[in-house]
């Protein structure tokens, strides 16, 4: 069975339930789906000791406040229960459970298909996130089949690990805080290059006073509407964010080995850039993760499988749009607290888009700017 919407919001985390926010407000019909069982579960299933970078009062959606110290960094099941709590008080149209499989285009109109599930749309908002693969090299495969091995994204707690000595890959910030968990109870060594740390840690009294400044920063100046935002987007969209809570002294306050990076094994265990084996009981992959756009049967991606698009509106395919993707329009496109100034702007579009159409449909020439709403804000 097919059913008719005019837009399907793919993705049940901050940025699709922000987009519904503002087409609930502007009275537009929608439907998000979600592969989540529970919205927040995203954040629900990270590691147990997991807390944002961001205090709370940067935490929250329009129209909600986030419940808690406003100064201090939310855990991760705080955010899971806000943006549940969130979706429960707007009454956001969501069916949980539900993967995409495909968005294809036919005719005038786009189909998402979820299973047995099939829509058409005149809209479709990708709200899945640019990185949804979690990564592994290849060369994992050849480790010892005894060794355990996880991705951070299946990694809790130390309790998953065996006995024996760990290996964390990876030297960003899901590597150096789940090296310095285990390093309580295991032997830890850290694989990767030091990505630089920022000037202050999450929390606390210096940093609440730098963060207003650098949340002006990374969500005003550092936008494609200013001039040095257009100078720095396609440098950062290459950069490694440095590391927030954790510092060096902390990892060698507790004992954690630093190493180069890992390039590959030999008789089955990890092999270091200068040739060093390492023996481990156990790896943790704190790889990063890919993006996984091939669902995606739409002509919106450059050479190198990026989207292409303006502030998250695809002008070479109207009615599609990208949203929480990292730069999208700004530094904080990507974090909870950047995404409603995005959210809105799409939804704004959607409406403008719809009402230019109508009257389209109904030979009146298009009201002026309509077209180019995606230019504002």
């Amino acid at each position: 069975m097919t059913e008719h919407i005019e837009t399907v919001i793919v993705g049940g985390g901050q940025a699709g339930l922000a987009v519904g926010y503002y087409l609930t407000q502007l009275s537009r019909q929608f439907v998000i789906i979600d592969a989540c069982e529970r919205t927040g579960d995203s954040w629900r299933t990270r590691w147990d000791s997991l807390q944002l970078f961001t205090p709370a009062y940067l935490n929250a959606l329009p129209g909600l406040e986030f419940a808690g110290p406003r100064s201090l960094p939310s855990t991760k099941d705080q955010m899971a229960d806000y943006l549940e709590a969130y979706a429960n008080r707007f009454d956001l149209p969501i069916r949980r459970g539900w993967r995409v499989d495909s968005v294809t285009r036919n005719d005038d109109r786009f189909v998402v298909t979820s299973g047995p599930h099939r829509f058409e749309a005149n809209n479709v908002v990708l709200a899945t996130g640019g990185y949804q693969a979690a990564f592994v090299p290849p060369f994992a495969n050849d480790l010892d089949t005894g060794i355990v091995q996880l991705h951070s994204s299946e990694y809790r707690r130390p309790s998953q690990l065996h006995d024996g000595d760990v290996l964390v890959v990876g030297a960003a910030n899901s590597g150096a805080e789940i090296a310095l968990e285990v390093s309580a109870t295991h032997r830890t060594w850290l694989s990767g290059r030091h990505p630089g740390s920022e000037p202050t840690r999450p929390g606390t009294r210096v940093d609440r006073l730098f963060t207003p400044p650098f949340w002006f920063f990374v969500s005003r100046v550092a936008s494609v509407t200013n001039p040095i935002g257009r100078r720095l987007r396609p440098q950062m969209l290459n950069m490694t964010v440095p590391l927030g809570r954790v510092r060096p002294n902390d990892l060698d306050a507790a004992g954690v080995v630093r190493l180069p990076r890992t390039v590959g094994v030999r008789d089955g265990a990890p092999v270091m850039e200068d040739g060093r084996v390492i023996d481990v009981a156990n790896v943790v992959w704190c790889t990063g993760y890919r993006a996984a756009f091939n669902w995606i049967h739409l002509d919106v991606f450059n050479e190198v499988g990026r989207p292409v698009h303006d502030r998250g509106v695809v002008a070479a395919v109207p009615g599609i749009y990208f949203i929480g993707l990292f730069f999208l329009s700004s530094l904080a496109s990507s974090l909870v607290g950047g995404v409603s100034r995005d959210a809105e702007h799409i939804a704004r579009h959607i409406a403008a888009l719809a009402a230019s159409q109508r009257r389209c449909r109904l030979g009146v020439a298009p009201a002026l700017g309509a077209t180019n709403l995606h230019r504002r804000r």
